[in-house]
């Protein structure tokens, strides 16, 4: 039954890139028009911040929201053109929003003004320079090990992005102590390398906690039209599986999202379980190399082109 199934999965942060999704907007009629329900949820031109040569894209606050609606407008234009019909879904990080829009549990209109404030929100936490985050790349990362080294430090792992790449976050000044307790530790693994990111606040660590009543009242205004049982079909970053389908549920794993580990690996995995088929959505293909790690094909749509050459093959 697994290789029936179609999962789809979408990139977060990071991912954007001034032009993403341009193609689509000028080819595509419903992909164009869903650049423009964004816009009209957010009284600000979407299209043109994502098209144009705007710094704004790479402000959190704007980035999320770009980001989101341009992979709901890809998603939209490939199942017009090719009949994508995905049965499954997951994101990583703010991706996870962009999954739950492509399952129906809410529409673009609420998820765009969602994320906008997540965005704002995240970046309020921490003044910018207070904290940092570094993903430290090695074959066979230890987690266990990798926590104890930083367990004394305001240092948390953020995000469990594969077999070999894991990212910590919080306090910038407690990086450098980080740095050479991981290097010591993994002293054996000849191979570790430690890439500081650059990022304006230490998401998905302690830091991040300071917003989470905000952000769950603001969900629970937003969310009372929302159809949770269709979660079930997306997994959830703060539990690594399947979203439960409860309403409860769903505004608590979005809310605990903020402040802990996103464990893509977990949702890799689950994901891989349920469907023979893998398509990475969105401006970049982060999430392809992710997946390689663990042996599992993905395929990654990033442009009309590519839509092209990959699925009028299905």
């Amino acid at each position: 039954m697994a290789q029936e199934l179609t999962a789809a999965v979408f990139p977060g942060q990071g991912s954007q890139v001034a032009g993403m999704g341009k193609d689509f907007f000028e080819q595509v009629g419903v992909s164009r028009m869903a650049y423009e329900e964004a816009s009209d949820a957010l009284s600000w031109d979407v299209a043109a911040m994502c098209f144009g040569d705007d710094d704004r894209l790479h402000l959190t606050e704007y980035t999320q929201p770009c980001i989101l609606t341009t992979e709901i407008a890809m998603l939209r234009g490939l199942s017009t053109l090719y009949g994508f019909a995905p049965s499954i879904y997951g994101g990583h990080s703010l991706g996870e929003f962009t999954a739950l829009v492509g399952a129906g549990v809410l529409p673009l209109t609420d998820a765009v003004k969602i994320v906008q404030c997540r965005g704002r929100l995240m970046q309020e936490a921490t003044p910018i320079g207070v904290g940092g985050m570094a993903a430290i790349i090695a074959e066979g990362l230890d987690i266990k090990a990798l926590d104890d080294a930083i367990m004394d430090l305001s240092l948390d792992i953020a995000n469990i992005n594969s077999t070999r790449q894991v990212v910590i976050s919080g306090a910038a000044d407690a990086l450098p102590e980080a740095e050479a307790r991981i290097i010591k530790a993994f002293s054996d693994n000849k191979g570790v390398r430690i890439v500081r990111l650059n990022v304006s606040a230490p998401f998905h660590s302690r830091f991040m906690r300071i917003i989470e009543k905000d952000f769950a009242s603001m969900l629970q205004e937003n969310g009372k039209g929302w159809e949770p049982k269709k979660a079930v079909n997306v997994t959830s970053n703060y539990t690594g599986t399947f979203h439960t389908g409860l309403y409860e549920d769903l505004i608590q794993s979005l809310t605990l999202q903020l402040g802990h580990t996103v464990r893509w690996k977990d949702n890799m995995m689950v994901l891989a379980k349920a469907a023979g088929n893998i398509y990475e959505i969105g401006p970049g293909r982060p999430l392809r190399d992710f997946f390689k790690t663990l042996d599992i094909n993905c395929q990654s749509v990033i442009s009309l082109s590519s839509a092209q050459r990959i699925l009028e093959k299905v």
